[in-house]
Formats: structure tokens, sequence, C-alpha cells
């Protein structure tokens, strides 16, 4: 029988209402640290509930970075970047990032709202 492998995809997106500050870009600070797992319990659920939902494993947030504001208005955009794992059955339908990014475009309005966060509806990105 083969066996799986696990898998890698980067997710990145942009919280419009999450303000950026100097602790959040160092992963050993208090700040980093509650902020992520805000974002696990975030985005583990939608995941779950996607079509690699039954393969998903997990993701890591590995920064959250100062986005360069375009207007006064985008001053607090976080950028979030995530590298997300799942395992790869041989007997499972294939990762494809096109229909993951439509189900997380679905399950969060558009790309407007992940929980009390607001989004960039332009940000998300999903390679596989």
């Amino acid at each position: 029988p083969l066996s799986s492998a696990v898998r890698n995809f980067t997710l990145n997106f942009t919280i419009t209402n999450l303000q950026f500050t100097a602790d959040l870009a160092m992963p050993n600070s208090r700040k980093f640290k509650s902020t992520e797992k805000v974002m696990y319990h975030y985005i583990d659920p939608l995941l779950q509930k996607s079509s690699i939902g039954p393969a998903y494993i997990g993701c890591k947030v590995t920064a959250f970075s100062a986005l360069f504001p375009r207007s006064k208005e985008d001053r607090d955009d976080t950028g979030v970047d995530a590298i997300c794992s799942y395992r790869d059955e041989p007997s499972d339908r294939k990762f494809n990032r096109v229909i993951v990014y439509h189900e997380l475009s679905n399950m969060t309005n558009g790309i407007t709202k992940l929980g009390h966060y607001n989004l960039n509806s332009q940000s998300l990105y999903i390679n596989g």
C-alpha cells in the first residue's frame, strides 16, 4: 500500500482592523502568541470544513507583517502569513488551491470577515 505524504501550502491574507505593532513581528512576544492563537481559532475550523478537511493537519503562523499604507484608512492593515499542512493520501481527492480559495472566500463572506476581524477582500492568497 502507498503511504501518505505530508504536503504544505501557504495561506496569506490581510486584516484591516488589526493594527501592526513591533511586538507582532517578534514570534516570542506575548502579543504574537496571543494573536497567533486567535488566528488558529478562526482558520482551523474553516479549513476543517473545506474540501481538504479530512486530510487537514494544521497551520503555523509564520509572520505578521506591517503593510505600507496606501492611504490613511489603510494604516491598521496587518498581513498574516501561514504555512498549512495536510496529508496527501493516494486515495483522496488532490489538493486544489483554486477550490480551497473559493471555499474560504465563501466562508469569509467574500473575503471580508474572519471572526471579528475585517479582511481586505483582495488579499487572500493560497499557494500549493
